[in-house]
């Protein structure tokens, strides 16, 4: 007998710039679940006035407020969660997959790739994103 699923989780990976967000928009609007936004730890560094200031000290306080609004949706049963993180190692996914146990939700992991010229819109330096490249874990 086929597992019952609560919902989907939907793991966007890719670096900065690559349209994670805007494929989260996507999913969420062809689903009609346009009530929802995309979580991302990005999200926590948008100020009340709108603008993103990044804070590299609170990168680790940002990811478990993206895990934590995760988990929230879970326990009022979402039927679709879209997460855009970077996401480079395993690692990094882990929480998600413990989550997704937990709550009985399918995980799709899709890998974004900038192939539409997207810009990297919060100004991660080039340093960043070559080493970002490097450890980026494609085969998990």
């Amino acid at each position: 007998m086929e597992k019952e699923w609560t919902g989907d989780l939907i793991l966007l990976r890719g670096l900065p710039g690559s349209g994670k967000s805007t494929l989260g928009d996507v999913i969420l609007y062809t689903n009609q679940l346009t009530n929802q936004d995309v979580l991302s730890a990005d999200n926590f560094f948008i100020d009340k006035n709108g603008e993103y200031v990044f804070d590299g000290a609170k990168i680790k306080e940002a990811h478990n407020n993206c895990q934590q609004k995760c988990a929230e949706r879970m326990k009022h049963e979402f039927l679709k969660i879209v997460v855009a993180n970077t996401i480079t190692e395993e690692w990094e996914m882990k929480p998600y997959f413990e989550m997704a146990d937990r709550y009985d939700y399918k995980v799709f992991s899709i890998v974004v790739e900038n192939r539409h010229g997207g810009i990297n819109e919060h100004n991660v330096p080039e340093e960043v994103l070559t080493k970002m490249r490097e450890r980026f874990e494609v085969n998990l």
